[in-house]
């Protein structure tokens, strides 16, 4: 699978991306709105580890890519999705702190939609904690529309979470 855009390539999360992903999991800006503070252990068991298998399609881990910037090589975060049945994938994304409000939360959501209607998905969805206004507006600009709210799912910072599910279906020819 190809994925490309203006400004980032992707590739497959590898052994080498270690430091960087586990940089990402212990930023409090990246992560207050995903997940507690873990160990290293636990991060690397329960959250890098089972994302680096070979992906494809019926796989029950994440497909997890790495984004790079064009220019400089830096990398900007990950992105990806998880199949969940019945033709639906998950959708999901890690900016590096540095690269938020740039435009490359919904430059790389809109490729990575791409792919997994390429890859004959007919709905994407993703969950975001409801005080996360800055992911609520990177799916909206990739199209995605709020279906419902889920409260007190997601237990997070020492208390019960709503979470915002948000859907998005194949765009019309060309619309991408």
């Amino acid at each position: 699978m190809q994925i490309d855009s203006s400004r980032l390539t992707y590739h497959p999360i590898t052994e080498s991306d270690w430091p960087f992903f586990l940089a990402l999991y212990q930023d409090r800006n990246v992560m207050r709105f995903v997940a507690d503070p873990r160990d290293v252990d636990e991060i690397r068991r329960v959250a890098f580890n089972v994302r680096l298998p070979h992906w494809q399609r019926g796989s029950k881990h994440w497909l997890c890519l790495v984004l790079t910037e064009k220019m400089s090589g830096d990398r900007v975060g990950v992105s990806g999705f998880i199949d969940r049945g019945q033709n639906t994938a998950e959708v999901g994304f890690l900016l590096n702190a540095a690269f938020h409000g740039k435009g490359y939360g919904t430059e790389s959501l809109r490729a990575i939609c791409q792919a997994a209607f390429a890859l004959g998905f007919s709905k994407l969805i993703a969950t975001v904690n409801t005080g996360n206004q800055a992911s609520k507006a990177v799916l909206e600009k990739a199209g995605f529309v709020q279906e419902e709210t889920l409260r007190e799912s997601y237990y997070l910072n020492g208390r019960w979470q709503d979470d915002w599910i948000f859907a998005l279906l194949p765009p019309a020819a060309g619309a991408y």
